[in-house]
């Protein structure tokens, strides 16, 4: 097994609802299908909705101004492929494949955002809730 692979076996936590070290606050993920744009607003971290085929559904201001990229034109369009093309790779895309097809995605780990920015070091957290069927990017600066 290769060490890129034994990483994201270590990173990866299927019966948690919150990954050991996430940012995000257990109570974020009890409260997934009644999120709106105030609550996540509120967030002192980014945070994307996306549906199943990567379309971005809901972004806060804070994953907004993170990116440069304003809250009308985030919305709507692809997120691993026209707003974070640097995502489009086996571990974030890939993985966010896996997560929808398997209806269990809990992903958390280091990244370096670096498209139409200088390169910008964050921790992600990536989950489906498999109740709602809702995909969401999690975003921290490191």
């Amino acid at each position: 097994m290769s060490s890129a692979s034994m990483l994201r076996d270590r990173m990866m936590n299927r019966n948690a609802p919150s990954t050991p070290g996430s940012f995000v606050p257990p109570e974020v993920f009890a409260n997934l299908a009644n999120l709106t744009r105030a609550d996540i607003d509120s967030f002192d971290f980014g945070c994307v909705k996306i549906d199943d085929s990567g379309k971005v559904v809901m972004v806060n201001r804070y994953q907004s101004e993170l990116g440069g990229v304003a809250i009308p034109n985030f919305e709507g369009r692809h997120y691993f492929t026209q707003i974070a093309p640097c995502t489009n790779n086996g571990l974030f895309y890939g993985s966010f494949r896996k997560g929808v097809a398997a209806n269990n995605l809990n992903l958390a780990f280091p990244y370096t955002f670096n498209f139409k920015m200088k390169p910008t070091n964050v921790k992600i957290h990536m989950y489906r809730d498999p109740a709602t069927r809702t995909n969401w990017v999690f975003c921290q600066r490191a």
